[in-house]
């Protein structure tokens, strides 16, 4: 560090001499100017020098294009607090430190880029980065974890790009001043003929554009794959880096805080780092970048590799193996400590005020609940939850060409439905819509593809199987045809399809549900069941309606290869003649794998047919309970898609209409009960103070009356309460005796429904006559306690006025 400072201080005094130098070259060229112009320099007053400094102040300076423009906030810098406008003076200090540590950084690694150390924030006062950080613990659990905090933040993030990409905007903005002298603009002397024959020309020019967008769109697509970059590795971007250790991080990682998204530290994306920062101190990356970020090792207190700036006791330890951490001796560190005692210099305060946030602001995460991003072909809208009616929360706009004119898919994401739709899926390209339900919908929707929300048009619905009864997955219809799968039945079923004919015209006017579609093929396919020999398990069978026919197909066996067949002509059981049909052996055509071994008899077959016409008959009335099914949910979703009904916690206080409502009627009854409990008080002067005279004013002998006769009317009441309890006491205890007697003079006669009736009977008895008793004997331990506390009342009342005044 003295070898530095000694440079420095030479390098200090070579710009002195330059400066010198300088301003002897100025007063060399001063004297050799013409001999007429230094007579009129000394012919001017001090007056009009003012007069020539107040007009050249006047004078707008030109500000060169390659300076940064700055933009200016719209904070309002009045409100806030005084840290934001001024430095105190540890932070001057800072200040001074950081110009220091700069210029021996700029001296030592010339070709580097400068650092970023001390930018100027709201107010345009330069403050140094650290201290731009403030550590703050919010009361909200998203925020504990990486992922949910980097996505919070880079919801209230927006991203500007800046004017000169190589560099950070610090400068102070320049005040503009106004011109006082302008020049006037030159004559427009252009030709209006010829304007018309540009504009022509330009149609032309605009026309044979447009005849070749697709070419051009091709041709820039692949030119922005081979043309490289200028500013490959040069551009400035700032970027959060986890170190391992704390709360389980097993590997360090980067977080894009405009993205939220975590990258490894061995990613292409980062080509190098410049320097690292955090509330404590600040390190310059002296590793070589050469491989981007692979070979970099983050062991903060390496001064070999991280050059730190403050010498402060909270600076990271290096890491040291096994066979290093007895290479210093306790001597060694208690000098080294010594050292650096006189060198510490801790970090200020950070000047920022503490994070607050709001529940309304962290449920609103973007600003003013809506942020759009947009990427090539392609924009990202988002909105805060309950911000829009329909409970939609982002959008994903994908567009086929660069000027995004022309879509090609939409996806939006909703929350917080009552019918639980999740997310949206819009194909332009093919019109499909297809929308995605978590689980809770009233039909158990899964996953709804369907181009038209008309009835008997093509669709496909899936479905959460745990929550329906029959297992269905899935079904799939068309104008022709449906079909569903089924997972988890009893039965084994797990295909059933159904072709449809066309639908028979009626005169009068019917909707789908009075005219189905009549049904032409019904085919059901079934798993292997265990539990039945494989040529008697059904496989595959075809009810085939219009041609009476019924087609079976067996499980094939382990040991074979083809699997047997049977097939029923369905005729009816009666003839034209009313004549009873006979099951005949014509209406059965069997392939059997083994003939010999199972022989089926006209009967089986006989049963199995009319088993067959019964499934046919329920596989039929199944199809159609599915198309009205079809019905009830497109009638459902149109209802749920006008209403946009949206649900709110019971602990939303702000939101939920009802439970505020309930709140609101709880608070305004006990408010009401509590004003009429206080209007009908009972007074206990009043009954006695109706036998005066409106108006007459009490003296003492009347006031004495009244209070005798209302504590012997209280007393009297208390007798009186007292005998009651001591009456129904009385009776209860007499009721019980005279009902254990009974029963002791007919126990041997007793049934045991007579002996339970006797038993509940004493219970309740005994119940009834314990609270009597406990009623009494505190009735007798608070009447005294009751008549002293309306002795006292009356004493203190006002309108005794003259009572006090006999007892004086």
């Amino acid at each position: 560090m003295e070898v530095l400072r000694e440079k420095v201080e030479e390098e200090e005094a070579a710009e002195r001499e330059e400066a010198a130098e300088r301003a002897e070259r100025a007063r060399t060229e001063k004297m050799t100017r013409p001999v007429e112009v230094r007579k009129e320099e000394t012919t001017l007053t001090q007056e009009t020098l003012r007069d020539l400094e107040k007009k050249l102040s006047e004078i707008q300076i030109p500000v060169s294009a390659e300076l940064p423009a700055f933009t200016k906030d719209t904070i309002d810098i009045s409100m806030l607090p005084v840290s934001y406008k001024t430095n105190t003076p540890k932070e001057e200090q800072l200040l001074q430190l950081a110009d220091n540590f700069s210029r021996q950084y700029s001296h030592l690694c010339p070709d580097r880029v400068p650092l970023f150390l001390h930018p100027l924030n709201e107010c345009e006062v330069p403050k140094f980065v650290s201290t731009t950080l403030r550590p703050t613990l919010m009361p909200y659990p998203e925020l504990y974890n990486w992922d949910s905090c980097a996505e919070f933040v880079s919801d209230f993030l927006t991203m500007v790009p800046l004017p000169d990409p190589l560099k950070p905007t610090i400068k102070r903005e320049e005040k503009v001043l106004p011109k006082k002298y302008t020049i006037r603009p030159p004559r427009d002397l252009c030709s209006r003929f010829e304007q018309e024959q540009e504009m022509k020309r330009q149609q032309e020019i605009r026309a044979q554009e447009e005849k070749r967008l697709k070419e051009e769109e091709e041709r820039l697509m692949e030119a922005e794959k081979a043309s490289p970059d200028a500013l490959h590795g040069l551009r400035v971007h700032s970027w959060v880096l986890v170190l391992s250790g704390k709360r389980e991080v097993p590997e360090n990682f980067f977080i894009d805080p405009f993205t939220a998204r975590s990258y490894s530290t061995q990613d292409e994306h980062f080509l190098g780092i410049e320097s690292l920062w955090n509330h404590r101190n600040y390190w310059i990356n002296m590793q070589d970048c050469w491989n981007c970020c692979k070979d970099l090792i983050f062991d903060l207190g390496d001064p070999v590799r991280w050059e730190y700036m403050l010498l402060g006791t909270d600076k990271p330890e290096l890491s040291l193996t096994e066979d290093d951490s007895g290479i210093n001796d306790e001597d060694d560190v208690e000098n080294l400590d010594k050292q650096d005692e006189d060198k510490s210099f801790d970090m200020p305060h950070s000047w920022v005020e503490q994070i607050e946030i709001s529940p309304e602001a962290f449920e609103t995460r973007c600003p003013n609940g809506q942020k759009v991003i947009q990427y090539k072909r392609a924009k990202l809208e988002k909105w805060a939850p309950y911000l829009n009616r329909n409970g939609l929360v982002s959008r994903l706009t994908t567009y086929e060409d660069l000027a995004c004119t022309n879509i090609l898919e939409i996806k939006e994401w909703y929350q917080n439905r009552e019918d639980m739709l999740e997310l949206k899926h819009i194909n332009k390209t093919t019109d499909l819509k297809t929308d995605y339900f978590k689980p809770g919908h009233p039909h158990a929707l899964r996953v709804h593809s369907y181009k038209s929300m008309q009835p008997e048009m093509d669709r496909v619905i899936e479905f959460y199987e745990t929550a329906r009864v029959d297992g269905l997955i899935k079904r799939e219809e068309t104008p022709e045809t449906m079909t569903e799968y089924y997972q988890g039945r009893s039965d084994f079923l797990f295909y059933r399809h159904a072709d449809f004919g066309p639908r028979v015209k009626k005169l009068t006017l019917s909707s789908t549900e009075s005219n189905p579609r009549p049904i032409v093929k019904i085919t059901e396919q079934f798993f292997r069941n265990p539990a039945k020999p494989a040529e008697e398990d059904v496989a595959e069978r075809v009810f085939l309606v219009t041609e009476e026919r019924i087609q079976l197909r067996y499980h094939c066996r382990e040991d074979h290869i083809t699997a047997s067949k049977r097939e029923f002509l369905r005729r009816s059981e009666v003839d034209s003649k009313g004549n009873k049909i006979i099951m005949t052996p014509d209406m059965c055509v069997t392939f059997e794998v083994e003939p010999m071994e199972h022989t089926k008899k006209l009967l089986y077959q006989y049963e199995t047919l009319m088993h067959l016409k019964k499934e046919e008959k329920l596989s039929r009335h199944q199809v159609w309970e599915s198309e009205l099914e079809v019905l009830e949910i497109l009638k459902l979703r149109e209802e749920e898609e006008e209403v946009h009904t949206l649900t709110v916690s019971i602990y939303d206080t702000k939101r939920n209409e009802k439970s505020k409502e309930y709140r609101e009627a709880m608070e305004r009854v006990m408010h009401e009960e509590h004003l009429r409990q206080m209007e009908t008080q009972l007074d206990y002067l009043a009954p006695f103070l109706v036998q005066l005279a409106p108006g007459e004013k009490l003296t003492r002998w009347q006031a004495v009356r009244l209070k005798d006769e209302c504590l012997s009317d209280f007393k009297q009441r208390l007798i009186n309460k007292a005998n009651l309890i001591q009456a129904r006491f009385e009776k209860e205890t007499q009721e019980l005796q005279k009902k254990q007697q009974w029963y002791q003079e007919n126990q041997v006669t007793l049934t045991p429904e007579d002996e339970d009736q006797y038993l509940s009977y004493c219970s309740q008895a005994m119940f009834r006559i314990r609270i009597l008793e406990q009623r009494l004997n505190r009735h007798k331990e608070l009447a005294p306690l009751k008549y002293l506390a309306l002795e006292e009342k009356l004493h203190k009342d006002p309108r005794l006025g003259e009572l006090p005044k006999m007892f004086t």
